[in-house]
């Protein structure tokens, strides 16, 4: 059976240590002048920033994940000024992976930046909280349904998934879904996000929407897509994030392009881990 330098490579070091990840982000485009009172509860009406679309690489006990896969429909290149995008599948390429090699993808939530790659990594099983899957292949398009950022083409995609069986519903909060892989949830960017811790020794937590910049964590500001009701709950969350993690530092959040000065960083790609 063939098996890819990548993989190959993988299998060896998870084979010598595994409790070892690495954790790599990808930055795969950028979106300018973006208001920053869109991010964090409090800031200005007219602050504006460029933030980072991310895809993180996790490889270690002999697995290639992804924590989530961005995107690649032309429609949101319309909605947004998007710069430098270079395709979620290409993204990993620089990395030294195939597509084809990714044997996971942990979706955070659905939105179109996300989850719209995952149908660029055929092979991957995807892992989605329960809730999220059933809200938004079904509710969610009814009348009085809450769709806003899904794309009809993603859903389509993840029920093809999971007709294959290449779909992993998760229930609920604190559940480990790979070794020292766990997931949590906390308040409602989405109907049912998710969040990563990545351990142990030391645990990483990676954020996503649940924390889109360091600002957040810096001054306990939730994030602005949340509604009034959830944001205290998104307050608890960033809180426990860093407990999780045992430290603030090594709580990444989803957007922030911080992250690639923050630690050592080659070309579009930051060392977390």
């Amino acid at each position: 059976m063939f098996v890819s330098l990548a993989l190959a490579a993988t299998l060896a070091a998870s084979s010598a240590d595994q409790s070892a990840y690495t954790i790599e982000a990808i930055r795969y485009a950028s979106v300018r002048a973006f208001p920053v009172a869109s991010l964090v509860v409090g800031a200005a009406p007219d602050e504006r920033m460029e933030i980072a679309m991310v895809i993180w690489l996790i490889r270690g006990h002999g697995r290639i994940v992804l924590f989530d896969a961005g995107f690649h429909r032309a429609r949101w290149m319309e909605s947004f000024d998007i710069v430098d995008f270079i395709p979620p599948d290409s993204a990993v390429r620089l990395a030294g992976v195939a597509p084809t090699d990714v044997t996971d993808i942990v979706v955070s939530h659905a939105h179109w930046d996300h989850m719209g790659g995952i149908d660029r990594f055929p092979d991957a099983t995807i892992w989605i909280q329960a809730e999220e899957f059933a809200y938004y292949t079904g509710p969610a398009w009814q009348p009085e349904g809450r769709r806003g950022g899904i794309d009809e083409a993603d859903i389509a995609e993840l029920v093809r998934r999971n007709l294959n069986g290449k779909v992993r519903l998760v229930n609920g909060d604190d559940v480990e879904i790979l070794p020292e892989l766990r997931v949590y949830t906390g308040a409602r960017h989405t109907y049912a996000s998710q969040y990563l811790r990545v351990g142990p020794d030391p645990a990483w937590i990676l954020a996503s929407d649940n924390c889109y910049l360091y600002r957040n964590l810096d001054t306990r500001a939730a994030s602005a897509t949340f509604t009034r009701e959830d944001r205290p709950g998104n307050i608890a969350a960033l809180d426990r994030m860093v407990v999780l993690a045992g430290s603030a530092d090594r709580v990444v959040p989803g957007h922030d392009p911080a992250q690639f000065e923050r630690f050592p960083t080659r070309g579009r790609i930051a060392r977390i881990r």
